[in-house]
């Protein structure tokens, strides 16, 4: 019996540090660890500050989807302070155009900058130089011709990114980390200017995801066509929905396990520390607290490990196209339709490496369109935000849908001040270790199984982590190394 094991860490071309320990058995994966190797710290950073700071600090946990935490933590102020029902429709619309913005770079950001190179050999058009090079042997299938057109366009989606954040500070005041988005409402007023500058930059991110984004995504799904049958994992998706774009929400809030279409009770969704460097301990989400503890034997990773109804759920683009598609929308599942016929692919097909690219896609094209009626609908003569005050007590939760995933904010307010704060991430749900019934997180799952041609160069194994779009910033933020004085610093 043929066993061996290796180790990833870190894995490059992902936001953050993930280190993959894997073992296999007749080049087979039988078993498999993901691991968080930064500490969580903006958790504890928020204790004792005014609630408001909230929606300004945590965006700070990461620079790609910074608008994510925005918005999560602003929900949860909207709640806590009792405007929930009071948001103007203009502050409904500019936040999800906000979202939407971060939204369409990230996606861009993570098929080109990110994967593509694990598919395209970028370095036979631009030379042996870094970071292209060194790069996988063996398994670059595009000719020639297509492999050229792609590594352009590499190069085009730095441009179209780059709109993307011009097009987000329009309403939100800078990327990363936006200013527009607060309790109660949004910052910026629409005017004419605002609403034709936002659109016409819109305009041109939608013609680079219709014309070159899907394309491209078509070409690997012919000539990676066996991606679709890789990475299935757990059929359990979950989805706290969001993106308040017009008169519903652009994607369904719902739990699918197992083609059975459920609702999302919030109670069921808690946090195992089993296999985390942190104190065990049996809490609400509100109760919960971030307590390091580096000499857990069993422990590996700093990402703790949420879990719904005690078992793993995958979110993301994938999990959100498929709950939206068995809710019957009409724009997704036309969509889908439309490229299950063309590509000869079941629904089942999308639960895969490749299926996840694809998915990540064709949500592009959704929020881009739904993002073009949305900005058409904002007036300059109404109001923007709703004033309130702080209370002495209370505490709610703030749950949006992050480029990753289903991103939730959980705040705690006493004596005015931030008492407690919790933050589980779509990462967090993918990338999360082992819970005590021993059950993999979603990514492990999907590694599991997973067949491996060479071991001294397996890209199978990276291909499949990056398909979640994984984002360890977001799921661990903090260290201090110990003995070493990183510097000073006074936020006033």
């Amino acid at each position: 019996m043929h066993r061996y094991e290796f180790k990833i860490d870190p894995i490059t071309r992902i936001e953050g540090h993930l280190g993959i320990e894997v073992l296999a058995e007749k080049n087979q994966v039988i078993e498999a660890k993901t691991s968080g190797t930064l500490f969580r710290g903006l958790e504890l950073i928020l204790k004792n500050r005014d609630p408001r700071d909230g929606p300004r600090l945590s965006q700070r946990i990461c620079g790609v989807c910074p608008a994510s935490h925005a918005k999560a933590s602003s929900l949860a102020l909207d709640k806590a302070v009792g405007v929930s029902e009071k948001i103007p429709k203009n502050a409904k619309i500019i936040r999800a155009l906000i979202l939407g913005a971060n939204f369409l770079q990230s996606h861009i950001l993570h098929f080109y900058h990110l994967a593509i190179l694990d598919y395209v050999d970028i370095s036979k058009v631009v030379g042996k130089i870094a970071p292209f090079s060194p790069s996988y042997k063996g398994d670059y299938r595009l000719p020639p011709k297509l492999n050229q057109d792609l590594s352009q366009h590499y190069l085009k989606a730095l441009e179209v990114r780059r709109e993307a954040h011009k097009m987000l500070a329009i309403f939100g005041g800078k990327m990363p980390h936006n200013i527009g988005i607060i309790a109660g409402g949004v910052t910026e007023k629409p005017t004419e200017e605002k609403i034709t500058n936002f659109l016409w930059r819109l305009n041109n991110i939608k013609e680079f995801i219709e014309n070159i984004y899907l394309p491209d995504i078509l070409v690997l799904a012919k000539y990676y066509n066996d991606y679709f049958r890789l990475g299935r994992g757990y059929q359990r998706f979950l989805a706290y929905g969001g993106l308040n774009l017009g008169e519903e929400m652009l994607f369904e809030r719902g739990v699918l396990e197992k083609d059975k279409l459920l609702g999302l009770c919030l109670e069921e969704i808690t946090e195992n520390l089993k296999y985390a460097w942190y104190e065990e301990e049996n809490n609400s989400l509100f109760n919960s607290q971030t307590k390091p503890s580096l000499d857990k034997k069993q422990a590996y990773s700093f990402i703790k490990s949420p879990r719904y109804q005690g078992k793993p759920f995958q979110v993301g683009p994938l999990a959100r196209i498929l709950i939206n598609y068995r809710k019957g929308k009409p724009k997704t599942k036309k969509l889908v339709d439309e490229l299950l016929a063309e590509l000869n692919l079941e629904l089942k097909d999308f639960s895969s490496i490749l299926g996840r690219h694809l998915a990540r896609a064709l949500e592009a094209k959704l929020v881009v369109e739904a993002m073009a009626e949305a900005v058409l609908k904002l007036n300059p003569d109404e109001p923007v935000a709703s004033s309130y005050t702080i209370p002495e007590e209370a505490q709610a939760e703030g749950l949006t849908e992050a480029p990753r995933g289903s991103l939730g904010h959980w705040i705690v307010i006493k004596e005015k001040k931030i008492k407690n704060y919790q933050v589980i991430t779509p990462t967090a749900w993918n990338a999360s270790p082992k819970d005590e019934k021993e059950n993999p997180g979603p990514m492990e799952k999907a590694l599991i199984g997973l067949k491996i041609k060479d071991k001294e160069n397996p890209f199978e194994v990276v291909r499949l982590v990056r398909s979640f779009d994984p984002c360890l910033a977001c799921a661990v933020h903090l260290i201090t190394p110990k003995g070493k004085k990183i510097g000073e610093f006074r936020v006033a």
